[in-house]
């Protein structure tokens, strides 16, 4: 759940951490790693593997895996002076 794999023909194989406003976290080169040793690696991270395609996820795994959202500072309201609508802050996805 939340793992999408991207063949990129020619490139090294590598595990790309997103944020939830699918800014880079960090990158795992998996070159040098088995099968079993990426399996494990995910599942430590906090993916959540179905059992089956089609298997509900839990919960607490809806917004996993690898780590906790961060803390964000409460936003302010806008002031009339101001040129950001309510509905999109700075740095804010539209869709999130």
């Amino acid at each position: 759940h939340n793992l999408e794999m991207k063949h990129l023909p020619g490139a090294d194989p590598e595990l790309v951490l997103l944020s939830h406003r699918y800014e880079e976290l960090e990158r795992i080169p998996l070159s040098d790693m088995t099968r079993e040793e990426i399996n494990q690696l995910v599942q430590e991270l906090g993916f959540y593997r179905k059992k089956m395609p089609d298997a509900p996820v839990p919960e607490e795994f809806q917004f996993a895996p690898a780590r906790p959202m961060p803390t964000l500072p409460p936003q302010q309201a806008p002031t009339a002076d101001s040129k950001i609508p309510p509905e999109h802050y700075e740095g804010e996805h539209p869709d999130l």
